[in-house]
């Protein structure tokens, strides 16, 4: 997953910003892009993105136009670079060692409760034989429980979700109001899919509280954005 440093973008966009409908300037943006697509060894045009709907859509790379309506993304070809735009939402990247496929899924809180991890794996499963209990799944940075204030209606989403009852807590300084964490929704949803415990790893960063990321609701909107790569893999065996 990107930083915000090692870009030429500027001002509240400095320097990584890697979005280009957040008002940055649309050069300084491809050539961001540009530096992190070489950086993984393709070319710009082999990088695979999504007009992200926060909803539950898996697309898949080389079938599916770039640019499609999207929150998850599936390859098995090591020549799409796979990536995820978040300057808060949570980035899952899944690995399947077998076969080498790959995916990418943006989980903002709209898509967890929709079931876009899952959605993921159920794709793997059914395009490349992925095995759930075979998967790696990592998770980048995004805004964390202790930064993280929602409504009632976001707690009670969660809840119809199964979200664990430690995912979403009363916030002792605002009532009415509670406190949220995606990462926990989607690792539950992930072993429910039958994702083994000790193969799901998280970054445990916040978008919030550290200043190397962007961070959509620390900086009132006015903010890039990050992306998280995957390519596929030479299958172990």
């Amino acid at each position: 997953m990107t930083l915000r440093s090692g870009g030429v973008s500027r001002g509240p966009y400095a320097s990584l910003n890697l979005g280009l409908s957040v008002g940055d300037d649309t050069d300084a943006v491809a050539t961001n892009r540009s530096l992190v697509a070489r950086h993984f060894g393709v070319d710009a045009s082999r990088v695979m993105r999504l007009d992200q709907v926060h909803g539950a859509v898996v697309r898949v790379a080389g079938v599916d136009p770039i640019g499609a309506d999207g929150d998850a993304i599936v390859a098995d070809d090591p020549g799409w670079l796979l990536a995820v735009s978040a300057a808060d939402c949570l980035p899952v990247l899944m690995h399947d060692p077998r076969s080498g496929a790959v995916a990418a899924v943006h989980a903002g809180w709209r898509g967890a409760v929709a079931g876009v991890a899952s959605a993921a794996v159920a794709a793997l499963r059914a395009r490349y034989g992925t095995r759930s209990g075979d998967l790696v799944v990592w998770f980048g940075a995004a805004i964390r429980g202790e930064r993280y204030q929602v409504g009632p209606e976001v707690a009670q989403a969660f809840a119809q979700a199964g979200a664990p009852e430690h995912a979403v807590r009363p916030d002792p300084g605002h009532s009415g109001r509670f406190r949220a964490d995606v990462a926990t929704l989607v690792r539950a949803q992930l072993l429910r899919a039958g994702v083994r415990p000790e193969q799901v790893h998280d970054s445990g960063v916040c978008t919030s509280a550290d200043p190397r990321c962007f961070s959509h609701r620390r900086d009132a909107g006015l903010t890039g954005r990050h992306w998280a790569v995957i390519r596929a893999a030479v299958p172990c065996c």
